[in-house]
């Protein structure tokens, strides 16, 4: 890092008082501090991190300096050594106020080696991932979601020991026989055991993931939570009530195969969203404008049932919808697979959690799996002029959401909104943004009709966003 980057670093950090996901903050005036958490969760976390050396957190943030460069530097590497596999520190200096700062910067492992940990503590205890600007350890999930990926752990093809092959012998599995017969005839002229095993139906003479939740007539009878829980209800929140004290307008678990899991989920969302009708001011003709756009709603649920995790420690996790007065909730068990990325969603061909699954749908028509998902539900969104779709990914668990808000019109900035940036390109606190506009608002008046708006239509930013009532909560104008 340039000590001219670096300097500008530690001023924001002094000056915001606050650590943040990539940056954690040790005083290190008496010595090395322990560093195997941190340096576990930004190994192992999108982009790394960098561990600033020489302020002191506790008196203010102010710069204290190290105890003594080398050594320090010495001790950290020494410290990377004992992590697994040993992580690569990029040391820096840079002196400020006559003390000297060092920085580490820690990038993030490529996936095939995650999790990164301290091997001290070994591979579940030592494993550590960044929450805000903390190190937390991972679940005993986490740490196998890496582990699924790197050894390529096939938990669709896990057989179902309980279930024999008659279980798959129902019109779903003829009609698939068809319909491969025809799209993939060099296949179908094998045997019929042989070609079960070769498109992930059986496994050690048992009928697998794939094959029950493709054929069987009630897969849910051996297991019971691998389904659907669909809700709507009558607020913004899940504990909202009805004008009638009703918790739910409409609550439906749905079970069966994946094709008639995906329909009836498809059904109940189209039941329960509104539908306008719009005349054409030129033809007469009337159509029906559904609350969100069906084919967006179809690709979230089929995504969801097609990438989910199907391990064994999710066997207890159905997939969610929740349907809100604003807002479709769609949620699956299993994070981004592998080395996908929330910011290149779409953009390539990605890592594939369960491949027989989603080529078996391809065989009855059921999905193309050509990774189109998911720019058909931002076309589907943009088309239908509403906000964009959010996806997000946390904690082993995968959520897309959609909002019935027509997508924001760019609204030229007021005189004082103008001002109102031009002050904050240095992070600001509240106790300084009401000084500075005393004159003509009050506080109050200046933060909720004016800074918490910006906030939230993107113009500025909190420097500690998993904190938003932290006292040392500061605004900036967002880059």
């Amino acid at each position: 890092m340039l000590e001219k980057k670096l300097k500008k670093i530690v001023e924001e950090v002094c000056s915001q008082k606050s650590e943040s996901n990539h940056i954690e903050i040790k005083k290190s005036a008496g010595g090395c501090p322990r560093l195997f958490d941190t340096l576990s969760s930004f190994s192992n976390q999108k982009d790394g991190g960098i561990i600033l050396f020489g302020i002191d957190e506790e008196n203010d943030y102010k710069i204290c300096g190290v105890y003594d460069v080398a050594d320090l530097i010495k001790k950290i590497s020494e410290q990377c050594l004992q992590m697994e596999p040993p992580v690569k520190a990029l040391c820096t200096t840079t002196i400020l106020h006559r003390k000297t700062i060092v920085c580490a910067e820690i990038p993030e492992m490529d996936d095939f080696q995650k999790p990164c940990f301290y091997k001290g503590a070994g591979r579940l205890r030592g494993s550590f991932v960044r929450v805000g600007d903390s190190d937390r350890q991972m679940t005993e999930y986490e740490v196998y979601t890496f582990e699924s990926f790197k050894k390529k752990i096939e938990d669709e093809l896990r057989p179902v020991e309980r279930a024999d092959e008659k279980e798959l012998q129902t019109d779903s599995f003829k009609k698939y026989a068809l319909a491969l017969q025809e799209k993939k005839p060099n296949v179908f002229a094998l045997p019929v055991q042989r070609w079960m095993m070769l498109q992930g139906f059986m496994s050690n003479g048992h009928p697998t993931i794939v094959g029950l939740f493709m054929f069987c007539a009630y897969p849910q009878g051996f297991f019971p939570q691998l389904g659907i829980t669909a809700v709507a209800v009558p607020g913004t929140e899940i504990s909202g009530i009805g004008e009638i004290g009703e918790r739910f307008l409409d609550n439906k678990r749905i079970e069966g195969t994946i094709p008639q899991m995906k329909d009836d989920a498809v059904a109940f969302v189209i039941r329960n969203m509104k539908v306008r009708t719009v005349i054409d001011e030129k033809t007469g003709e009337r159509t029906d404008k559904t609350e969100y756009p069906v084919v967006a709603i179809r690709e979230i649920i089929l995504n969801a049932l097609v990438h989910r995790d199907y391990s064994i420690h999710t066997d207890n996790c159905p997939i969610t919808i929740r349907m809100f007065t604003n807002r479709i909730e769609v949620e699956n068990p299993g994070g981004l697979y592998g080395r996908n990325r929330i910011d290149t969603l779409g953009d390539y061909g990605a890592d594939t959690r369960n491949p027989y699954l989603a080529n078996a749908l391809e065989i009855i028509g059921q999905a193309e799996n050509r990774y189109s998902g998911i720019p058909t539900i931002r076309r589907a969104m943009e088309e239908a002029g509403l906000e964009p779709p959010k996806f997000e990914s946390t904690r082993g668990v995968f959520r897309v959401t959609l909002y019935n808000t027509l997508k924001k019109v760019i609204v030229p900035l007021t005189e004082l909104q103008q001002r109102i940036l031009e002050f904050c390109k240095i992070p600001r606190s509240r106790n300084e943004l009401e000084c500075e506009f005393k004159s003509e608002l009050t506080g109050a008046y200046l933060m909720t009709r004016h800074i918490y708006p910006m906030v939230k239509d993107g113009l500025l930013s909190l420097t500690i966003p998993d904190k938003p009532k932290s006292k040392n909560q500061r605004f900036v104008r967002k880059s």
